[in-house]
C-alpha cells in the first residue's frame, strides 16, 4: 500500500492572486462528504494519533506549517505541509500523527465520510492487528 503522496492543487494566478481550486473526484481521488479544519494547535501538542477502516483524507497546509507522519504498519514517513498549493492524500488504514504546528498552522482536511467513530483505530495495536502486520 502506498501510505500517501503529495500532489498539486489546481491554482489560478493573475495579478489579482492566487485562487486554489478542489472538485470532488476531479482533483482529489474521491467524493468528499466533510470538510474540517485545525488551528490554534500549540507547537507542543499533536493532534491525529489514529487511522480509518474506510475514510481517505486530503490535508492541507491553508497557512503555517506541520508535519504528519504516516505509517502503514511497516513503513513510516514524515511529510511537512508548509505550501497551500500541496495536498497530501492520506489513504484508509493508514495511521497518522499531526505534529510540530506553526503558530500560524492551519491544516484544512477534505474526508471521504461523515464522521462515524466506529471507523477509527485509535489503539496503535488494535491497527496493526487488523493488518494482520
Amino acid at each position: 500500500m502506498q501510505l500517501g503522496h503529495v500532489f498539486d492543487l489546481n491554482v489560478h494566478t493573475d495579478g489579482r492572486g492566487n485562487l486554489a481550486v478542489i472538485e470532488s473526484s476531479i482533483d482529489i481521488p474521491f467524493e468528499f462528504k466533510r470538510i474540517y479544519y485545525l488551528y490554534g494547535v500549540p507547537d507542543i501538542q499533536s493532534r491525529g494519533a489514529h487511522a480509518h477502516r474506510n475514510l481517505e483524507q486530503v490535508a492541507i497546509a491553508i497557512s503555517g506549517s506541520f508535519e504528519i507522519v504516516l505509517d502503514d504498519g511497516e513503513t513510516t514517513m514524515m511529510i511537512v505541509l508548509n505550501n497551500p498549493n500541496k495536498a497530501l492524500y492520506i489513504p484508509k488504514m493508514c495511521w497518522r500523527v499531526l505534529q510540530n504546528f506553526s503558530a500560524e498552522a492551519v491544516c484544512l482536511v477534505i474526508a471521504s465520510e461523515h464522521y462515524n467513530e466506529d471507523d477509527y483505530f485509535r489503539n496503535y495495536e488494535d491497527f496493526k492487528s487488523a493488518l494482520n502486520v
